[in-house]
């Protein structure tokens, strides 16, 4: 093999590895993904109901010849994020038949999903078609589930008994459909234009997805044709319901749509200066393609969106007369003002609408949008690592190192009841789950002294860090200002930790060292900044969440235990039974004492109290979070939480109550005499 083969198969092998990659780091969520050769052409669509699955499936094994020039003729590959598998398969067709892909032999014959047309004749016509033309007709769909499009039609002709024959003409004597009731003959004056319309209406309420109080009407028809035993029309209305209910599952709100007006969607996703813009185009009602485009900017989100219009559209991209754009769903957006509707005037003669999402389809599409720009940027973050915004850190907050290892530290507790603190570990910018813990505070119950509570915390923490010469972090967050700082600071001092330690209040998001006289002030788009809330709303979560779960199973045992007749082992035999107070609310009474083997009088009194005490938890909850907290947690990964917080209540027992604190009127705490 000479020099030349030899590079070319190794370009080759180097091409192939960087695709390999992309797959094993593909989404796993369901959509549509496209190859592209080096002339950045179409080559291949596909759809997957799990991206990554699917498209790793292609590095794997021996392939067809088919598969293995496809690789060989990649260069680089694509993602779409749909919502589910029936959204994948439509944008798979859309994009095949724009593209017409080399290597893709399904769904390229020109034929497309059924739709339903209502005609704008005198006396419409109701049939499925796959054409459409523009001549003020009705359509519906497209539909996926042609069974139940069939199904349903053929309900139609027999209880709406509307005209068949292409040609609308007057006759004198009725056709055979008439007689075997398929149709009410309006071309021989069997029946008036304005109940023939009735029946159009009342098909379109099907087509339209307004089919509730239809299907009531339905239902009730049904069960009148069977008890005058007239089965066979009870039976033809069952199949109806359920044709009805089946071609409501099989319409799609988002890739394909009857709107033949062009419109472009617009979402992005940034984190600090990195963004990322996702275009969806529709044209004549269907999604043609997804474009995204990484920038780099330290401007405001707003000034972002108006130059990317100024540079994605222009003479050979023209603008459509309607822009979703993202930015809007919170409706206080300045993009698309004077100065950039002027521009568009200036540069195309028109300047087109630029809105948010008006109904709960744009908002869909907007939301499908916003996704892949999302997984986009997650990738470039993955590409970069952590590494800009721990650097900036480190020089922002003088730190002595890197902080590659971080831990986290918030109190939560509802005046003084069930006071609990949380540790959060962070390595290279992201959750260190496996390092998690939860703390039951000893000091601090039944009063709120916040400095006392981070004081302990801080010390059960790295007492036995330092007594198990295990490493101690890089940088401690402390959730809260200089106070709670200075308390965990003289914790460190006394157990001789050299630990570089900050605090971040909430209200003003200022940065405090120890013993500082001015606070830190970083910029809101700082990437050191926004890692820093990352970790700080990770610990107030996690120590709330737990907070919630000591007072609610309090609260169970004590509802159940204030009823007449209910005792300690009673109550709990009641919750091993049915788990939660919402279980036994939805519980009858029967069934209540039945399982818990108590009268039905008693049962009644239980089911009462449970529901009474469930309707004020709303006010509860909501005391709980403005209490307790600083801000409103974020969504928790329920599988990690649980797993942490096991992990967290057993570590939280073994370790030693050393500490120093101070109880009210001077006491000294147990801790603190045990340790003296």
């Amino acid at each position: 093999m000479d020099s030349s083969t030899a590079s070319l198969s190794d370009a080759n092998e180097a091409r192939k590895e960087v695709l390999r990659q992309f797959a094993r780091e593909a989404p796993a969520e369901p959509g549509v993904y496209l190859w592209r050769d080096e002339e950045n052409n179409v080559i291949y669509v596909g759809k997957a109901k799990t991206l990554r699955l699917r498209l790793s499936s292609y590095f794997s094994g021996e392939k067809d010849p088919k598969t293995a020039a496809l690789i060989k003729r990649a260069e680089r590959i694509e993602t779409i994020i749909v919502a589910n598998e029936y959204e994948a398969l439509l944008l798979e067709n859309t994009l095949i038949k724009h593209y017409s892909p080399k290597y893709n032999i399904n769904l390229k014959d020109g034929k497309t999903y059924p739709v339903i047309r209502i005609t704008s004749e005198e006396f419409p016509r109701v049939f499925k078609t796959r054409y459409i033309v523009e001549d003020g007709s009705l359509y519906f769909g497209p539909f996926t589930n042609t069974q139940a499009v069939d199904t349903l039609m053929t309900m139609v002709e027999k209880l709406f008994y509307l005209r068949k024959c292409h040609v609308f003409r007057k006759r004198d004597n009725p056709c055979m459909y008439y007689h075997i009731k398929r149709c009410h003959a309006p071309c021989c004056g069997k029946i008036l234009d304005r109940d023939y319309r009735a029946h159009v209406k009342q098909v379109e309420k099907i087509l339209s997805g307004n089919t509730a109080s239809l299907i009531v009407d339905l239902t009730k028809n049904m069960h009148e044709s069977a008890a005058a035993l007239d089965f066979e029309r009870a039976s033809g209305l069952r199949d109806t319901i359920r044709a009805i209910e089946a071609l409501q599952d099989s319409a799609s709100p988002m890739v394909v749509d009857m709107n033949e007006n062009a419109r472009d969607y617009i979402a992005s996703a940034s984190e600090g200066v990195l963004s990322t813009f996702t275009v969806f185009s529709m044209r004549d009602g269907k999604m043609i393609g997804r474009e995204l485009f990484r920038t780099r900017s330290a401007a405001d989100e707003e000034e972002s969106v108006e130059t990317f219009l100024m540079s994605y559209y222009n003479p050979s991209v023209p603008p459509p007369s309607v822009i979703y754009i993202e930015t809007f769903r919170n409706g206080n957006s300045k993009a698309g003002g004077a100065s950039l509707k002027k521009w568009f005037v200036e540069t195309f003669g028109y300047a087109p609408l630029i809105q948010g999402a008006d109904d709960k389809h744009h908002a869909a599409v907007l939301a499908m949008a916003r996704q892949n720009a999302q997984e986009d940027l997650r990738k470039r973050l993955k590409e970069r690592g952590a590494g800009p915004a721990l650097e900036e850190m480190m020089r922002a907050l003088r730190l002595n190192r890197l902080p590659v290892r971080i831990e986290g530290f918030d109190i939560a507790q509802l005046d003084g009841k069930y006071p609990v603190a949380s540790l959060i570990s962070f390595k290279n910018g992201l959750p260190d789950r496996k390092n998690y813990r939860i703390f039951k505070l000893r000091t601090v119950i039944g009063f709120v002294d916040d400095f006392a509570a981070m004081r302990e915390v801080v010390y059960r923490r790295y007492s036995r860090l330092v007594r198990e010469g295990r490493d101690l972090p890089d940088l401690i967050l402390i959730d809260g200002g200089l106070g709670q700082v200075n308390a965990a600071q003289g914790v460190l001092d006394e157990l001789g930790v050299d630990c570089d330690i900050v605090g971040l209040a909430k209200r003003e998001e200022d940065l405090w060292l120890p013993g500082a006289s001015e606070p830190i002030r970083l910029s809101k788009r700082s990437e050191a900044l926004k890692l820093l809330q990352f970790v700080r709303d990770e610990t107030h979560r996690f120590a709330t969440s737990f907070n919630q779960k000591l007072r609610s199973e309090e609260v169970c045992f004590s509802v159940l235990e204030s009823i007449d007749g209910i005792g300690v082992k009673k109550a709990a035999a009641i919750m091993k039974a049915f788990i939660s107070l919402e279980h036994i609310a939805a519980a009858s009474v029967e069934t209540i004492a039945k399982t818990c083997d108590i009268k039905p009088k008693l049962a009644h009194a239980v089911k009462t109290a449970v529901s009474l005490s469930l309707a004020d938890r709303e006010t509860a909850k909501k005391r709980l979070t403005s209490g307790a907290s600083r801000s409103r947690p974020k969504a928790a990964d329920s599988g990690a939480l649980l797993a942490a917080e096991a992990a967290g209540s057993a570590v939280a027992e073994a370790e030693p109550a050393y500490f120093t604190a101070r109880l009210p009127d001077g006491k000294q705490s147990k801790g603190e005499k045990s340790r003296r």
